[in-house]
């Protein structure tokens, strides 16, 4: 670790500092205001503010935490805009855990359809054989 050239190295990009402040309803979820700062923490004009949502959705299989970008270009629009943000956010997760599911579904492995064994050995056919 004594070359600071390497790909390992966990450095901060002082060119892209956000200052963040924490809003909450207390009922329905929080809202992250992220304004953009210079490396010597002074607001930086060229960079606009961003908003960043998060909830929870209960589930079947219990609560569900969101955390989505709400577009907007002031807080009270965040605000006003943060139910739909996070109804879209619940869709595209919605969305991602089915196909995370057809992709599991089709990597079942089905007895007696070959290659189970990885140790290269066994009967084959699924039958049982005694000695």
């Amino acid at each position: 670790m004594s070359n600071p050239n390497t790909s390992n190295e966990i450095k901060m990009d002082a060119e892209n500092l956000y200052r963040e402040e924490m809003f909450t309803d207390n009922a329905v979820g929080t809202l992250r205001r992220l304004t953009p700062v210079t490396a010597t923490g002074e607001i930086d004009p060229s960079r606009n503010d961003q908003y960043v949502g998060s909830t929870q959705v209960l589930t079947s299989a219990g609560p569900m935490p969101l955390s989505f970008e709400v577009p907007a270009e002031s807080l009270a629009d965040a605000a006003a805009a943060f139910g739909d943000a996070a109804k879209a956010a619940f869709e595209r997760t919605m969305e991602e855990l089915k196909e995370m599911q057809r992709q599991q579904a089709s990597s079942i492995v089905v007895p007696g359809a070959g290659g189970m064994d990885p140790m290269g050995g066994g009967m084959g056919g699924g039958k049982i054989q005694m000695p």
